[in-house]
C-alpha cells in the first residue's frame, strides 16, 4: 500500500510525486478532470493535488488540500477525485488524503490556472 504518512521532520512538506511511474501521467490527466466548483479550474492546475503517489501494484495515494478548509465540498471532492482515478486502466485502489499544511496559496497554480484566472 502507498504510505501517506506525514513527511519526517526536516523533510520537505510536500512529498515528491512517483513521476516516473506509467500510470503518472494518467493520473494527472484524471485528476484535471475534478475541478473546484467555486473556479473555473481544474484541481490540479489550482495546485492542490501535493502528492501522487503510485506503487508497483498500481495502488495510487493522492495527498491534497482544498482553497480554504471551510471548502463547502470539503466532504465530497476526495470522494470525486478517487473516483476519477479508480477509473483509469491498471489502477488497483485509491487513497485521497486532504491536508491543510502546508496551507494552500494561489503561488501554487500553474501558468495555465494564473491566465484562465486573469492573473497573467
Amino acid at each position: 500500500m502507498t504510505d501517506l504518512s506525514p513527511p519526517l521532520e526536516g523533510a520537505p512538506l510536500i512529498k515528491p510525486s512517483t513521476t516516473d511511474h506509467p500510470l503518472y501521467d494518467s493520473v494527472v490527466e484524471a485528476c484535471r478532470t475534478v475541478f473546484d466548483p467555486e473556479i473555473p479550474v481544474n484541481i490540479y492546475d489550482l495546485g492542490l493535488v501535493y502528492t501522487v503517489e503510485i506503487s508497483d501494484a498500481g495502488e495510487v495515494g493522492i495527498v491534497m488540500t482544498l482553497t480554504a478548509p471551510g471548502c463547502p465540498v470539503a466532504g465530497e471532492m476526495p470522494g470525486w477525485v478517487q473516483d476519477a482515478v479508480e477509473s483509469i486502466p491498471g489502477v488497483q485502489s485509491v487513497q485521497v488524503q486532504m491536508t491543510f499544511d502546508p496551507p494552500w496559496g494561489m503561488n501554487m497554480m500553474s501558468d495555465e490556472a494564473r491566465l484562465e484566472l486573469g492573473f497573467m
